[in-house]
């Protein structure tokens, strides 16, 4: 006995398909060619897929001066009888309800919809990679245990997303090597959610799937994780022997074990992928998360390095540690270089796109942006329910955070690159043309600027006395509320990093490869500490102990009164970005792409999470949530 689809089944391919409202079948042919432009938008370069139900097109969204690739699926339903379309369509829409909201790195986003000429087009993420099948289709020899190993990982995490989404969770019922990509980043991208199901628990379901990869209790209409579970394990069986299970007998997979044909497989490896192809479903892994754990004692056992989204080697640790997913993740049009805001359950966040983007701190959904004509590279303040945000368009914008109306602007002479400081009545911001403005918050006016010669690019630090920033001269400067400079200090380079301030010294750090400690009243040195490299990272302070990143790859814990080193973290790549402390960790960002959330006290590696572009900004973290900006263009929530 095969799977197979019935007719309402078979027009289900694409959850997201309209009525088309005809009582014969439409022409199923493609109705664009190369060329054409749909919704006045989006311009098609070709045909990259066709089938029964439609053709997908790659595209260009024509509304962005840089090239934006998309994908466009057009669908259609092939099915005569209008009641049974009509059927269709209201599991269409409801379906696609649900997966439209989807936010997860490894499944694409949804951009647009449309319907025209009674077909449906749905615009979304345009994913430059190869399907598993297709790479299967040219390997001769067998893929390394390590790859194969990384890629269910990943599997794995985009299953729990999805068995784990509310309201409902949802069951893909055909997981298989052709609806699993490969980008250019080596990660797994889940495809072709036409048969994707919201789980009812104790109903039967249409039989559908794919024979070969599809459980018993999947042809008996069960629609449960147990399905998934099943063909993943599936997939990887053919994935490590080579061995298409659509060639063999339903459940088969017994008769042709693992080692017999690939001995160059671990016993661990073995175990688990019989494990999740077990006949029964109770035998099976009992989630997601739990056939992931198994794959990670596999990797631990093997000493496998897993480099997945979240990442279990690097360079600082020498076993893998605990895999962190995101909650969600939103893409903008550009690089994020600079640091996200929070505040009342929104996420701030300036882009190189020149937008300021409003995001739902709860599920990453879009709630508005604000566009300036400039990169934003710092941090957003907030002050009584408006937006302050520094832009290299030489202007301080400042907007409502509730509608994201502009308020009032303030213009500078050069570009702004610091971060404002709210204190006084007063925004306090650094900028090109070489000074730093106090702006009054009520009017917009310039109060009083100080002059330093060179442009301001760090961050003011604000005490009750004084306003402490540094200059790309390598000075740095106190300033009282006149504007009147009490003092400055000269290190050998650029001070880019934000001075922080306590009641014992002023820690900042410069490009000259040191950490200096300030007398707060006189500026005389207290200590300095020598670091392997310059650093732009903007140190942060906690019970006594000083974290700060440098060009030498390292993360420093610094003791503050006597400038002992506590320990290092040696990254992959140089830190730009500045670390935060919460909840006894420490967490900051490196430009190999990673945040790295380590001990406070020891400096031990806790976990890291890869994005796939360098990271430049400073990570947020409230009631356990972390938010971090990457150059990849994209927002990301993880659990702290």
């Amino acid at each position: 006995m095969c799977c197979r689809r019935t007719s309402e089944e078979n027009a289900l391919t694409d959850p997201f398909t309209k009525k088309l409202g005809e009582d014969k079948p439409p022409d199923t042919s493609p109705q664009m060619q190369p060329g054409d432009m749909l919704m006045d938008r989006y311009q098609i370069q070709e045909i990259i897929g066709s089938g029964g139900m439609g053709t997908v097109y790659r595209a260009r969204d024509a509304h962005f001066q840089a090239i934006r690739l998309v994908a466009i699926k057009e669908m259609i339903s092939n099915i005569a009888d209008p009641l049974v379309r009509k059927n269709i369509n209201a599991i269409y829409e409801r379906e696609s309800n649900i997966l439209a909201t989807l936010r997860h790195q490894a499944i694409p986003r949804i951009y647009d919809y449309h319907t025209q000429n009674d077909r449906a087009y749905l615009v979304m993420e345009f994913i430059n990679g190869r399907d598993l099948d297709d790479i299967l289709s040219e390997t001769t020899t067998f893929f390394p245990e390590e790859q194969v190993l990384n890629w269910a990982v990943e599997l794995c995490d985009v299953l729990q997303y999805l068995h784990e989404h509310k309201p409902e969770p949802i069951i893909f019922r055909d997981i298989k090597p052709s609806n699993v990509m490969i980008n250019q980043q080596n990660h797994i991208v889940l495809v072709d959610f036409g048969i994707a199901k919201v789980f009812e628990s104790g109903t039967k379901n249409t039989m559908v799937g794919t024979q070969g990869y599809s459980p018993p209790d999947q042809y008996r209409g069960e629609a449960t994780p147990a399905v998934d579970i099943y063909a993943m394990g599936a997939s990887l069986h053919h994935l490590l022997t080579l061995r298409d299970p659509r060639l063999e007998a339903p459940f088969s997979f017994a008769e042709r074990p693992v080692k017999e044909i690939n001995p160059n497989v671990s016993d661990e490896m073995v175990a688990v992928v019989d494990k999740a192809l077990q006949y029964n479903p109770e035998d099976r892994f009992k989630t997601a998360l739990e056939f992931k754990e198994a794959l990670l004692g596999v990797a631990k056992r093997t000493g496998t390095l897993i480099h997945s989204g979240g990442i279990s080697h690097v360079a600082g640790g020498t076993a893998p540690v605990r895999g962190v997913k995101a909650l969600w993740v939103f893409e903008c049009e550009d690089e994020i270089r600079g640091t996200p805001l929070y505040n009342s359950g929104n996420v701030f966040i300036g882009c190189y796109d020149n937008n300021l983007y409003a995001l739902d701190a709860s599920n990453g959904e879009f709630k508005w942006k604000y566009p300036t004509d400039g990169g934003i590279p710092g941090r957003p303040a907030v002050f009584e329910g408006n937006i302050y945000l520094g832009s290299e368009d030489q202007r301080l914008h400042v907007i409502s955070a509730r509608s994201g109306s502009v308020v009032w602007t303030y213009f500078s002479e050069g570009p702004i690159r610091s971060s404002p400081r709210i204190a006084e009545g007063h925004a306090f911001i650094g900028s090109d043309d070489g000074s730093l403005h106090a702006v009054n918050v009520a009017s917009g006016r310039l109060s009083w600027k100080a002059e330093a010669g060179a442009p301001v690019r760090s961050t003011p630090f604000v005490t009750n006395d004084y306003v402490y920033v540094g200059t790309e001269a390598g000075e740095l400067m106190c300033i009282d509320f006149r504007g009147a400079i009490k003092w400055r200090f000269k290190a050998k380079r650029a001070i880019t990093s934000s001075p922080v301030v306590n009641n014992e010294a002023v820690y900042v750090g410069s490009l000259d490869s040191t950490i200096y400690a300030l007398d707060p009243l006189s500026g005389w040195v207290l200590w300095r500490f020598r670091l392997g490299k310059g650093t732009v990272s903007s140190p942060a302070l906690s019970d006594g102990m000083l974290f700060v990143g440098a060009a030498d790859n390292v993360i420093y814990s610094i003791d503050a009164r006597s400038a002992k080193e506590n320990w290092r973290f040696t990254t992959e790549h140089q830190v730009s970005g500045s670390p935060i402390v919460y909840n006894d960790s420490v967490y900051c960002g490196s430009v190999d792409g990673h945040l790295y959330c380590l001990e406070q006290r020891t400096g031990r590696l806790k976990w890291a999470f890869a994005t796939e572009g360098p990271i430049t900004g400073t990570p947020v973290a409230h009631e356990d949530h972390i938010y971090i900006g990457s150059t990849d263009k994209k927002v990301y929530a993880l659990l702290a």
